[in-house]
């Protein structure tokens, strides 16, 4: 097969998990690796670009960038955009959008950068082609990034379209649920291995379940997905991308594990286990109504892996909650290591462990800490 030219892509993630996504690019096969801010740039072609997007668990959006310019005033960004030659990228009769990340003295507004860009793609078609392609905020067929830092301008394709957390597994929803891209970077930061049992007490949709799952069994966290944005490009290959789904699903393995879901609400049990019905696990996952506090584990030893809910303006219910939760960790669970991601950092201290390990991460816009405790079987000096 002819080789594909290389290009430069950039995956956006969230802040905290760049190593992860970084060694990630690096076993699937991508050059030039560079790890930036909530984000890691690197090259490939275009079979890569479709793979990366299938298969990359930490990745949010893959943009592909199409022009690098320096501006010296606002009107230069019309200018440049212009620049384009857009007809090779999206067709006139194709819905687009415009989203801007905005780091600059010359524009403080994001959305007038954004209508900016509009205005000069609608108008490079109109002055060319005596035709204009409609704005789509919805449901686009071409999504362009601007990214603008100080007067550096860089101009992308979204590769993605929707957003690569929403892997189309997960058709109930629950209050709160932690970001599939963040719980897959969790499991992939605590080292879990499918040999070890994992138990989510506060499983709520079954997130964490399900992404556990599928690193279990090497499946793509995107195969349920039926549409990504480099579908709607001109140079769309769709022999090339079903050539490297059936490649993906001839990787998948079938190993033994046990994972266990819990959770106090019935009504969430019942969310996860029609979302576990839709990703294919409901038979090999465990989904149970089960009050975590003064709970029994299902297994002697394992890895606990919990999103505490809490609600910012009720302190005393989270100094309590997160108490009960310690209590029934040292009491219950000896053996156990155990990881809790949360945002509420003043309620930690009540669980009344000392935690061996604290990792900073972002969940969504909240500054997060994950906090490992390993309860002990028998006092700590025993154990060595």
């Amino acid at each position: 097969m002819e080789s594909l030219p290389l290009f430069e892509m950039t995956a956006k993630t969230l802040g905290g998990l760049e190593p992860i996504l970084e060694k990630e690019l690096r076993i699937l096969g991508a050059q030039d690796i560079k790890v930036l801010k909530r984000a890691v740039s690197f090259k490939g072609d275009k079979g890569f670009l479709y793979k990366a997007n299938l298969w990359l668990r930490t990745a949010i959006r893959i943009y592909v960038p199409i022009g690098n310019y320096q501006l010296r005033n606002q009107e230069d960004l019309y200018k440049k955009v212009q620049l384009i030659e857009w007809e090779k990228y999206m067709a006139v009769t194709q819905s687009f959008r415009i989203d801007a990340t905005v780091y600059s003295e010359l524009f403080s507004n994001s959305k007038f950068v954004e209508q900016k860009t509009k205005d000069a793609v609608v108008d490079y078609f109109r002055d060319k082609f005596g035709e204009r392609p409609d704005v789509d905020l919805q449901d686009p067929k071409i999504r362009i990034h601007i990214h603008l830092s100080d007067r550096f301008l860089t101009i992308n394709l979204d590769s993605s379209g929707d957003p690569l957390f929403k892997r189309g597994y997960r058709t109930e929803v629950g209050f709160a649920p932690i970001n599939e891209v963040l719980a897959a970077g969790i499991l992939q930061l605590i080292g879990w291995q499918p040999h070890r049992p994992l138990l989510d007490p506060m499983c709520g949709s079954g997130t964490f379940l399900i992404e556990a799952a599928l690193m279990a069994q090497n499946m793509p966290p995107n195969i349920y997905r039926d549409a990504f944005g480099f579908m709607n490009w001109p140079d769309y290959d769709e022999e090339l991308h079903e050539l490297i789904e059936e490649s993906a699903f001839k990787k998948t393995r079938n190993p033994e594990f046990k994972i266990f879901g819990r959770d106090k609400d019935p009504n969430m049990v019942e969310k996860c286990r029609a979302n576990l019905k839709t990703a294919l696990f409901d038979e090999v996952i465990e989904a149970k109504h089960i009050e975590f506090i003064d709970s029994k584990p299902p297994t002697e030893r394992g890895v606990i892996i919990m999103n505490p809910p809490y609600d910012m303006r009720l302190r005393s219910d989270n100094e309590e909650l997160y108490g009960q939760i310690g209590k029934t960790l040292k009491h219950n669970y000896p053996g156990w290591e155990a990881w809790i991601i949360t945002a509420d950092l003043d309620s930690v201290r009540y669980i009344g462990l000392r935690p061996t390990r604290k990792i900073a991460l972002k969940n969504g816009p909240l500054d997060s800490k994950l906090f490992k405790y390993e309860m002990f079987a028998g006092k700590r000096k025993e154990r060595h």
